[in-house]
């Protein structure tokens, strides 16, 4: 069956390169859809092929881990009892391996926690240098290292996304945002991307990416484009924890094909919209997304799907 996009933060609802923080309502924290299976299976594959880049954790983070999963294990058992079952021998999950209770006690708590949802739970703490991660589990990057960014504050992590970095405005605003979150008021926010290809796990080192200078080659072959285009959309939520007052972090990744607009109701607006974003972005902004030589490209086949 084809399925609509389920978030398009392109239409114009989010602009890329801002903060733009939404209120959360809790009962929407965890999204459970048509991917679940798939994003399970890779999931699991992921930590029998490569543990060590998709999960990390610092000596301290344990009763925060274990918060995490006494939240993840509540929530999905209150709000999706056709998929999760609690029981005293863990925690069903229809179609899959259950998550029991001793497997939950011979691995780090926020492990066993990533194994019930297709979201990511990145854990971060406050220290003397601001909030840094502590625990990880990120089996589905867009375009980062988890290895890389283990243990270090906000500003570092941002570095190389253009106007974030230390010292940068943003990078005071999200530290102040951090410091001033409400357990009570979780919020949520979106980011996009483009990708050659359907992958989930997407990651790349920094020492991958290409000097600011140099014009990052095309992404895509010279046939049609549209049809080469998937579109990678992040959830991002936050929300403190009551006991720890550590902050996490959860990413979901919506991943659908560019040609997916042109059977949307509103794909007229939303391609017009998509190709204002692109147009409106920056050189260096562009290099970050790695859409510099085919930013030109990627606008006419919007227009041709608004047309």
């Amino acid at each position: 069956m084809d399925h609509l996009p389920t978030h398009t933060p392109y239409d114009g609802s989010s602009s890329p390169f801002t903060i733009g923080l939404k209120p959360l309502d809790l009962k929407d924290w965890i999204e459970v859809d048509h991917t679940f299976d798939d994003q399970m299976r890779e999931k699991r594959q992921l930590y029998e092929e490569r543990p060590d880049d998709v999960f990390v954790e610092e000596p301290g983070s344990e009763d925060a881990q274990r918060e995490v999963l006494g939240l993840v294990q509540k929530h999905v058992a209150e709000h999706f009892p056709e998929r999760y079952e609690q029981q005293c021998k863990g925690m069903l999950i229809s179609g899959h391996p259950a998550v029991t209770t001793a497997a939950m006690r011979s691995m780090p708590a926020l492990k066993a926690a990533s194994l019930l949802v297709q979201e990511d739970l990145i854990l971060m703490r406050k220290g003397e240098d601001g909030w840094r991660l502590v625990a990880g589990s990120l089996c589905f990057p867009s375009s980062w290292s988890l290895r890389e960014k283990f243990g270090k504050p906000l500003s570092q992590i941002h570095d190389p996304v253009p106007a974030f970095g230390p010292g940068t405005r943003n990078a005071g605003l999200i530290d102040r945002m951090f410091d001033n979150l409400q357990i009570e008021r979780p919020v949520q926010r979106w980011n996009w991307s483009l990708q050659a290809s359907p992958a989930l796990y997407y990651p790349l080192s920094a020492v991958q990416r290409i000097d600011r200078a140099t014009r990052r080659p095309s992404k895509f072959t010279d046939a049609e484009i549209a049809a080469q285009v998937f579109m990678r959309v992040e959830r991002q939520t936050l929300r403190k924890l009551p006991a720890s007052r550590d902050i996490l972090f959860t990413i979901r990744i919506y991943i659908d094909p560019l040609t997916a607009l042109t059977r949307h109701p509103d794909r007229s607006a939303i391609a017009k919209s998509f190709a204002g974003q692109l147009m409106a972005m920056e050189d260096a902004q562009l290099d970050y997304k790695g859409l510099t030589a085919d930013r030109d490209r990627l606008v006419e086949a919007l227009k041709a799907i608004a047309a």
